[in-house]
């Protein structure tokens, strides 16, 4: 894959609480905001925020890390490769205030600027609500956006913080008691949260998801792919189970799995079962 230069997509700010930063947008319909994952909006982010606009909805990408387009691992590239723009991604973050990375029990300070950017294109753009998509370091954040009722469609693709090097971090999630107490009333009323791992993969541990079926409920689905589904040409093991080890091709594990996910956001923003 080759950088992508999305002209199909236009480009603007957003500013809440004195933050600003970049917004993509494309299409029409109701929103769904789609958080990427590191190293940012690969071409791989946009491929799939694209399957997302084709069903009827506004697709939105707040840029909070990474190059737009740039593709983090290309042929010629190599694993090196990958691994330094995984590298120069990780460092902003890092270094970042907006982002919790081992704290338990904590929201990340971006969660409040995504709920208004949410709350903002559902004014723009109408329908019954937004849909959140959330991968890897950022899977947590659709969770927490779910305290506001306008969000309808929350999506955990391998929710990965905090990071679990101790047992207490794999068995929690980055979503405070009080704002995870919200989204527990919110699913006892009918919402529904979606959420996707490979079975090996450490950073989005077995335990986390044991730990929001217990809080959750049957409102929590998860999707468990066995690591023999992930693409093998992904440059990390199986991990990015709608971007990087997507195998998009009818009858694949992955494929199926992305179609459950494009349906939880056509039946609960364009109502059709």
């Amino acid at each position: 894959m080759t950088d992508d230069p999305h002209p199909d997509f236009a480009r603007e700010s957003f500013t809440r609480r004195g933050v600003t930063h970049e917004v993509l947008r494309s299409g029409s319909g109701p929103a769904v905001i789609v958080v990427a994952e590191i190293p940012g909006v690969t071409p791989r982010v946009l491929d799939l925020a694209r399957k997302v606009r084709d069903l009827g909805c506004t697709v939105v990408l707040p840029v909070l890390f990474g190059r737009v387009g740039h593709d983090a691992h290309p042929d010629s590239a190599g694993r090196l490769g990958s691994a330094t723009a995984m590298a120069r991604a990780g460092v902003s973050v890092c270094v970042s205030r907006e982002f919790t990375l081992l704290a338990t029990g904590r929201t990340s300070p971006v969660v409040p600027w995504l709920r208004d950017l949410a709350a903002a294109e559902h004014q723009r753009c109408g329908g019954p609500g937004v849909g959140a998509l959330g991968m890897c370091l950022t899977g947590g954040f659709a969770l927490a956006m779910a305290t506001d009722e306008r969000v309808l469609a929350p999506v955990l693709a391998q929710p990965s913080l905090p990071l679990g090097l101790t047992p207490w971090q794999r068995r929690s999630i980055d979503v405070s008691p009080d704002e995870l107490a919200v989204v527990a009333q919110r699913c006892a009323a009918g919402l529904q949260v979606l959420g996707l791992r490979f079975a090996g993969d450490r950073l989005a541990p077995r335990e986390r998801f044991a730990f929001l079926e217990r809080t959750l409920g049957d409102a929590f689905v998860a999707i468990e792919l066995p690591d023999s589904a992930a693409d093998p040409h992904g440059a990390m093991p199986p991990h990015s189970t709608l971007t990087e080890h997507l195998v998009d091709s009818p009858g694949e594990p992955t494929h199926e799995a992305l179609q459950q996910v494009l349906d939880l956001f056509r039946t609960r923003l364009l109502g059709a079962g």
